[in-house]
């Protein structure tokens, strides 16, 4: 295993959790400090969820090699809940979308006095300019500044430590008296829970699909889970005992940073903006894409009449909206959850045998492609006989094992080797052993002949076969 690539997976995992609402602290007052001493332990069961989640949702997404949500909920679930959870999904992109319109406006209003209305429609004419444009690069720049919600969060916790309530009692008790939707705190970090994994589900799953090996993933999803757990229980230990100063305000964090420094306050209020309109963007640019699947020439139109709807919606108010839309996307989140961790545990063997097969393939591949080394005909045979045996479809797992490899031996300074020429070598060379020796003695030669082995079974015939095997 690396532990570069299971760094690079946690961090990842983390970006996507810690987003606008978190950023703003809201959601952190009305699911745990508002539950006074007893939102820490919430805060702790929430993180402890979230770290298994972060496995279970990246190992299902590395298995399967995902490259979109719908095609874990087909293979881990019943057709009916499948198209359940989807529609969840979609329901989730368009409310968190909306809510974030009106998020803007709260942000601007608090630190400049704007009229809400201002600060929701300068992020519709963003959201709108950047859904027209590469999505991807800009959103990934505004990635950038999740770096900076960790050190506030970090920093305003320091901050709470040195300037302890003389009454700890007494400040847990004014911050119980804050409303929050959700009656018990054990059902509060549920929801809450399912909350941030139905919004992050998506790209969770593109994110494991982006991995060979389930195990690093599953590595990579519990630390980060781990990080954002400490990151959970520090913002509502700050949340709790500064419940005075943030009662009534829609953007705790921002009055907590304003509170410390007027120039920090303004540098937050930012960040703010930037990482709403980064989970704004993302939630309606996926929308769009999502229901102009297979016409996808009607994208546009799509994406502009949703944004334009989000807009409308916005105007019932940022906090209404968190009160009332939350918690009924976290119940939808929380039976996301209990299906797909329910189809982890049943699938868990396979998945480990499948990550133990993908590590000697790897093995095997650079062997294959390693200018310096020669892979043995029993090699060869061996090979081929994992391929056949994975989840994944034959070439597809063949393709995804040699570019994984082929990518780490021309990023090695010590092995002379090169993509653009040794890579294309070593394949013309295969085909032509293949066609002079008519045979398969390597899996690559067997891939170049359709007629040296049969055609190529896809990942859903595998599935099907081993499901009647068991």
């Amino acid at each position: 295993m690396s532990y570069t690539r299971i760094t690079g997976i946690a961090l990842s995992f983390v970006g996507l959790v810690v987003g606008a609402g978190f950023a703003t602290g809201r959601e952190v007052v009305q699911y745990f400090s508002s539950y006074g001493m007893w939102g820490l332990a919430g805060a702790a069961v929430a993180g402890i969820i979230m770290a298994l989640a972060g496995t279970v949702f990246l190992q299902l997404g590395s298995y399967f090699h995902a490259r979109e949500h719908r095609l874990v909920f087909k293979r881990t679930t019943h057709p009916i809940v499948s198209i359940l959870l989807d529609i969840s999904v979609v329901i989730t992109l368009f409310s968190i979308g909306f809510v974030m319109l009106a998020g803007a406006g709260s942000n601007l209003e608090q630190q400049f006095g704007w009229q809400p209305w201002i600060g929701s429609t300068v992020m519709l004419v963003l959201v709108l300019v950047a859904g027209m444009l590469d999505v991807n690069k800009v959103s990934r720049i505004i990635g950038l500044l999740t770096p900076l919600i960790i050190i506030a969060i970090v920093s305003v916790a320091i901050y709470t430590f040195f300037n302890w309530p003389d009454d700890v009692n007494l400040v847990a008790q004014r911050s119980a008296e804050i409303e929050s939707p959700i009656s018990n705190w054990l059902l509060s970090a549920l929801n809450y829970n399912g909350l941030a994994l139905i919004l992050a589900v998506s790209m969770t799953l593109v994110i494991g699909g982006d991995y060979l090996d389930p195990r690093e993933a599953g590595w990579g999803g519990l630390f980060g889970g781990i990080a954002y757990a400490i990151m959970l229980v520090l913002a509502t230990m700050a949340m709790l005992f500064n419940a005075e100063l943030i009662d009534g305000t829609s953007i705790p964090m921002l009055t907590l940073v304003d509170d410390i420094n007027d120039n920090l306050g303004l540098i937050m209020a930012l960040v703010i903006f930037a990482m709403v309109f980064n989970t704004a963007i993302g939630m309606f640019y996926a929308l769009g894409k999502r229901l102009s699947a297979g016409r996808e020439n009607q994208y546009r139109v799509i994406f502009i009449v949703g944004t334009l709807l989000g807009f409308a919606v916005s105007f019932i108010g940022f906090d209404i909206l968190m009160q009332y839309v939350y918690p009924v996307l976290g119940y939808m989140g929380m039976f996301m959850v209990v299906v797909l961790v329910g189809a982890w545990i049943k699938s868990f063997s396979r998945i480990r045998d499948e990550a133990t097969k993908r590590a000697r393939l790897r093995q095997l591949m650079y062997l294959s492609l390693h200018p310096d080394k020669e892979l043995e005909k029993k090699h060869n045979e061996e090979m081929q006989k994992l391929v056949s045996e994975s989840n994944l479809g034959d070439k597809e797992l063949y393709n995804y094992i040699s570019d994984e490899v082929a990518t780490q031996l021309d990023d090695d300074d010590d092995v002379d080797f090169s993509i653009g020429e040794d890579y294309k070598l070593l394949a013309d060379e295969n085909q032509a052993e293949a066609k002079e020796e008519k045979t398969a003695d390597t899996y690559a030669d067997s891939l170049a002949q359709d007629s040296v082995r049969p055609a190529d079974e896809s990942p859903s015939e595998k599935e099907e076969k081993r499901s009647q095997a068991d």
